[in-house]
């Protein structure tokens, strides 16, 4: 069977079809957080076949597919990667109302011009069909993000990372800006076992011991540098529960003294550490007009037998429900009495959310950039269509839509980035039900400024890229 996209998927009215086909479409990506490796962006990678590019480290895949009964070994495990594609196919069809299924689609027709829809009868052909299409020189890394008009990626990046491939990237000057952005979790996360062997890969890439906890900052800020001289505009952090605790420098100092000497940590003692060292990041990020990207709420690591067989990230992760708005008012007040606060992203995992985040950006907005505090786009289990929906809606309702910096893959792999026209489709379809039924003026000249700045221009501007 032909599959179901068609030139007009998403699109239910005239003006909706109007907005995405004249304004939206043609429009290059700006994807200003992702997780994609760059060093196969450095080395034009071609991928062996589409398991590798499609399924490998795609934990949205693995949920679904041991939801839908699938042996770990066809997941992350030892069978081949033909097995394991074909496990895949198969729950596909399961797959009706979950973004993975349009993804899929929309993947297949843009980037190999499969018609079909995937299952297990024609899992053989789109098979061998992709993988003769990855061999060709237009497949390689760098032409797949050239064809898809793609200007800026920002990767995720440890301040302990040599950034090597990105330092080769930015001596060539690729057609395509990649960015590293500043991720330094490991280091705030001082309670964490891992936190002794991060602490010694910074020492590496700082150059020098980090026996006090000044010079945890000093090396902190040695690396904000470097990253900065390699084109970085973002810093990201992925904050399970939000915290405040009001602290000094000296009581950061006493807690990372403690650690080092592997001393038990209070509750009170890590959110000092973890308050002060942000805001002391943050202070660093301002200075350098980079964007702060807060992540909050990704209750991770649930299942600890498979966490112990498969490490983190692989899709054992859910939805917290910490409470939010009082420490992340009282973090971003904090710094915004101290003038400091740079511009900043916050997103939440959990969409009981949504509204605590449009209101909080609204409380710390100033002449500095429009929407200098932003909603951001909806997240992780949230990016489907009636998350991206409700995203822009609440943030319509509460703020400035217009100001609003648009979307990101938050990926692992190169075929991801039809997802921006998943999002471009959905935003015009929402922007011209507006205009059909009455809510909105059918001024073309004004929604295609909406639309043009919501998809690029806003980010272009934000980022300074």
């Amino acid at each position: 069977m032909k599959t179901f996209i068609s030139e007009d998927f998403l699109l239910e009215g005239e003006t909706a079809k109007e907005l995405y086909h004249n304004y939206a479409k043609q429009m290059p990506i700006i994807d200003y957080h992702n997780h994609l490796v760059p060093e196969e962006i450095l080395e034009d990678k071609n991928y062996k076949d589409i398991a590798e590019i499609w399924l490998a480290g795609d934990h949205y895949k693995w949920r679904a597919m041991r939801a839908n009964g699938i042996h770990e070994s066809f997941i992350t495990g030892d069978k081949t990667n033909y097995e394991k594609f074909e496990a895949w196919a198969a729950t596909v069809p399961k797959l009706l109302g979950n973004p993975l299924y349009h993804w899929t689609h929309l993947e297949l027709q843009r980037y190999f011009g499969i018609d079909e829809l995937l299952d297990e009868t024609t899992a053989p052909a789109i098979w061998k069909e992709a993988n003769d299409k990855l061999q060709q020189s237009d497949f390689s890394v760098r032409s797949l993000l050239k064809r898809d008009n793609v200007t800026f990626v920002g990767t995720t990046d440890d301040p302990a990372d040599d950034l090597a491939a990105h330092k080769q990237l930015h001596e060539e000057g690729f057609d395509v800006t990649v960015s590293p952005s500043f991720r330094p979790d490991k280091g705030l996360k001082i309670e964490k076992a891992g936190f002794g062997e991060w602490r010694k890969a910074l020492e590496h890439a700082a150059g020098f011991s980090i026996e006090t906890y000044d010079d945890l900052l000093k090396a902190f800020s040695k690396r904000v540098n470097y990253f900065d001289a390699l084109g970085c505009r973002s810093a990201d952090h992925g904050i399970t529960a939000m915290f405040y605790e009001p602290a000094a420098k000296a009581d950061a100092e006493y807690v990372f003294e403690k650690r080092l000497n592997e001393e038990e940590l209070t509750t009170k003692e890590i959110g000092q550490y973890k308050t002060y060292t942000l805001f002391s990041l943050a202070e660093m990020y301002a200075e350098k007009g980079w964007v702060m990207q807060l992540h909050i709420g990704a209750l991770r690591n649930n299942n600890t037998k498979m966490f112990e067989k498969l490490g983190p990230d692989s899709g054992f992760d859910s939805i917290g429900d910490d409470l939010l708005a009082r420490p992340l008012s009282r973090f971003l007040d904090s710094l915004e009495k101290k003038n400091v606060l740079p511009k900043t992203v916050l997103y939440s995992l959990d969409a009981r959310d949504n509204y605590i985040l449009a209101t909080a950006a609204g409380n710390y907005q100033n002449d500095e950039v429009p929407g200098k505090i932003q909603f951001g786009t909806a997240w992780w289990f949230n990016d489907h269509i009636d998350g991206m929906e409700n995203q822009m809606k609440i943030l319509a309702n509460t703020g400035l839509i217009s100001n609003f910096i648009g979307m990101l893959t938050d990926s692992r792999s190169f075929l991801s980035f039809s997802r921006h026209e998943y999002f471009r489709r959905i935003l015009c379809n929402l922007l011209g039900g507006w205009v059909d039924r009455g809510r909105a003026p059918k001024d073309m000249e004004l929604l295609k400024k909406y639309v043009q700045d919501i998809c690029y221009y806003n980010a272009k501007r934000y980022f300074k890229c």
